[in-house]
């Protein structure tokens, strides 16, 4: 039997005799950089692992050696008689269970079975954010609860991906209006949620501020004064994101970089260097003016600031984008350019 987890917290607990047979942490942050229906293609990979070493100080070649190990204990999976997934309800998650459902449809699975175990609490938790709470006692429990699941699920998984891969967002958008009950329906009722949430991301047609940007500066306006308070704040209230620390300090450069940042950091210059962590942790932070004016609606902040980042297979860049977040109305909105992604 090979287990499939989210990551090396859990892993290492189910080695602890949790269950029997063969652990593999697939090890990937799918809800940054930039992703491709084939993201191990020639062009593909070594463009994710600049933008991932550049954004996030992830070592390139650390990274592709990463994802070539673990994709060829991947291609192994027919020695074992059933492979199990074992993941959570949150974005990070449901990214990468979407991605291994479209890697196994396109296999030919023989004698092996397929199965997931995929929860969004646990009793006695109340704020649950992943498996990586529970105690290899608690993990016991739910070792053989996993579902067999079969073509529905996989043909739903691919499909995810690829709208998640497509530079053209209304395929997501599309995908969870026209499949919403079915996903419901399926193993993976936790998918409309994460992937509604991606969407939401995107620079809002009000602000220019995304959903973690904009939960970002209002708490700062509400009492949130270091970036650690920020990141536990603000991954609690976000936790359909599933958020790590990596990912969440990128998020807090970008609003603190440039010639009209949103926030500064008290002594921050050097410690936003992504090639090293945060230094900053209990600095003090604040909103600027700019800041202020971008929250209250009065200015843009893609226009003032820019933006150059991926949302899946998205990639927005410059002042002027093709797409935005309407999060008053609660729809993509496509502004008239559309050289600003690509």
């Amino acid at each position: 039997m090979l287990h499939i987890v989210n990551g090396d917290v859990v892993g290492e607990k189910l080695k602890l005799g949790v269950v029997k047979g063969d652990v593999l942490v697939w090890r990937e942050i799918y809800p940054a950089g930039p992703i491709f229906e084939n993201p191990a293609g020639a062009y593909e990979r070594p463009l994710r692992a600049r933008v991932l070493e550049e954004t996030m100080g992830i070592h390139s070649g650390e990274f592709i050696a990463g994802c070539e190990e673990q994709e060829q204990k991947l291609r192994e999976f027919s020695k074992y008689n059933e492979v199990v997934l074992w993941f959570e309800h949150d974005l990070f998650d449901q990214s990468m269970l979407a991605y291994l459902l479209h890697w196994f449809k396109q296999q030919e699975l023989g004698h092996t079975k397929l199965s997931l175990l995929c929860i969004g609490e646990f009793p006695g938790i109340e704020r649950f954010h992943g498996l990586g709470q529970l105690t290899p006692a608690q993990l016991q429990t739910l070792s053989g609860t996993w579902r067999t699941i079969g073509q529905r699920e996989m043909k739903l998984g691919s499909e995810l991906w690829q709208a998640y891969a497509s530079p053209e967002p209304v395929q997501m958008a599309e995908l969870l209006k026209n499949k919403k009950e079915e996903l419901t329906a399926s193993g993976l009722p936790f998918a409309f949620d994460a992937f509604s949430a991606h969407l939401q991301r995107l620079p809002s047609k009000r602000n220019g501020l995304g959903l973690v940007e904009q939960t970002t500066c209002q708490a700062v306006r509400n009492g949130a004064n270091t970036p650690l308070a920020l990141f536990r704040q603000v991954t609690d209230s976000l936790h359909v994101l599933g958020m790590g620390d990596i990912e969440y300090w990128k998020v807090i450069r970008a609003l603190a970089h440039g010639k009209h940042p949103l926030l500064s950091i008290d002594g921050s210059k050097t410690s936003l260097d992504p090639s090293n962590m945060p230094e900053f942790l209990n600095h003090p932070v604040h909103l600027t003016e700019l800041g202020n004016e971008v929250l209250n609606g009065a200015a843009d902040r893609i226009a003032i600031q820019g933006i150059d980042e991926w949302f899946g297979g998205l990639h927005l860049h410059g002042h002027d984008i093709a797409w935005r977040w309407d999060d008053l109305g609660g729809g993509l909105v496509r502004q008239g350019r559309s050289d600003g992604s690509r």
